[in-house]
């Protein structure tokens, strides 16, 4: 383990949880707990430190650590339960450790022997993986400039500036997208404090305002061999890489729409005047306010049904992994991702005409639901995910992997 010896541990200590049942035991009572000030932490722009460290000591961000490795190795449809719990409790730090997972999914996949050791052992202690993938300037989103290349010493240096860097300011490792020497897709994973790395937190979206998704600089940063993952080799075979990725990100838009129902709800129990032209005596009986409430709960809990149906979907498909069983969980998920980015901007926005005027007041900071449900849902085109559905059906054309490589690739 000669180069494996040059990483060493910046993970705190963790409670280790054992079973599907206490993450999402765990992951209940923290989402209670984050609620408590979801809104303020929107309101201020909070770099949430002090939350992240509550998941990281409770065990979350180690449940997907497989079994033969002192971990719970949770089924896809609790991890994706867990997401929905944590995101209804504040979604901005539900969408935090979506990244962590997938990257910790990497490891697994391709990691060799001693990189799975020792990264399964920091994840396990709390430690959090970031993000730093996307890029601007280029001809596609996919496009990567940050290069991995030997220095004239002989030692290995990472070069390059991504954006949107989720979790990256609050890590303890970031996970770079990269290319070798061989043009190769690689992942560098990169201690948060590491001479040459600079993560700003410079994100100033209108929602989702606390994953600080800024900027990272990497300006010939010292890299061992060890640190690299070979990532390019996951696209040699059938993998649930990317479904696993969205359907995370499906199950965030799912707890950002229970959490605007549920907030609405409870302020019109709490209102008694009807609104005008209801010819009843109260709130509670307006005919068109409970209509409305009846199709937005139906479109909640149907959200929630696709999401659970897309994550069995990956259960079944990672028990008997092939071609065809990987496209019908890509498909299952895109059908998920799709209608939860409809139903969590319907029911954050429709919320506000069933309460009122009332609903305006920044002091309730309402509109939160909707600002994270619209920053949350333009990372690509929706559209899109019915298109897969549609050609998977017609013709039988299973959803393409989006690899990131150089210019023009």
């Amino acid at each position: 383990m000669t180069q494996e010896t040059a990483l060493r541990s910046i993970a705190p200590a963790a409670h280790v949880i054992a079973s599907d049942a206490e993450a999402i035991a765990i992951a209940e009572r923290l989402s209670r707990r984050l609620a408590e000030g979801a809104a303020e932490r929107d309101r201020t722009r909070a770099i949430p430190q002090e939350p992240l460290d509550w998941l990281s000591d409770a065990g979350l961000f180690g449940i997907t650590v497989p079994r033969e490795y002192g971990g719970a190795d949770v089924s896809f449809e609790t991890l994706t339960r867990v997401f929905q719990i944590l995101s209804a409790g504040d979604a901005a730090i539900g969408q935090l450790p979506q990244n962590h997972f997938v990257f910790v999914d990497a490891i697994r996949q391709d990691g060799t022997e001693a990189q799975k050791a020792f990264f399964f052992a920091e994840v396990l202690a709390g430690a959090r993986f970031g993000n730093a993938q996307a890029e601007r300037g280029g001809s596609s989103a996919l496009n990567l400039a940050t290069r991995l290349s030997r220095a004239a010493d002989g030692r290995l240096r990472l070069n390059g500036r991504k954006y949107y860097c989720t979790g990256a300011l609050t890590a303890h490792w970031i996970p770079v997208a990269a290319l070798d020497e061989a043009e190769r897709l690689v992942l560098v994973y990169v201690r948060r404090d590491a001479p040459g790395l600079t993560v700003d937190a410079d994100w100033n979206a209108m929602g989702q305002r606390t994953t600080y998704s800024g900027t990272t600089m990497l300006e010939e940063v010292a890299i061992e061999p060890s640190q690299v993952v070979e990532h390019w080799r996951l696209f040699e075979r059938p993998s649930l890489f990317h479904s696993l990725g969205s359907l995370l990100h499906a199950a965030i838009d799912v707890g950002i729409a229970q959490d605007a129902l549920a907030e609405g709800v409870a302020l019109i129990r709490a209102r008694q005047r009807p609104r005008l032209g209801a010819a009843v005596a109260s709130a509670h009986e307006d005919p068109l306010l409970l209509h409305r409430l009846g199709q937005l709960s139906t479109r909640f809990q149907a959200s929630e049904a696709l999401l659970e149906r897309a994550a069995r979907a990956l259960d079944a498909a990672n028990a008997a992994l092939d071609p065809q069983s990987a496209a019908n969980a890509a498909i299952a998920v895109a059908q998920a991702k799709a209608f939860a980015e409809e139903a969590s901007l319907e029911i954050s926005s429709d919320i506000f005409a069933l309460i009122g005027s009332a609903a305006a007041d920044e002091a309730l900071n309402l509109n939160r639901h909707w600002r994270n449900a619209r920053t949350h849902t333009i990372h690509d085109a929706n559209q899109w995910r019915y298109h897969a559905a549609g050609n998977w059906l017609l013709n039988a054309t299973p959803p393409a992997k989006p690899r990131r490589g150089p210019a023009g690739e």
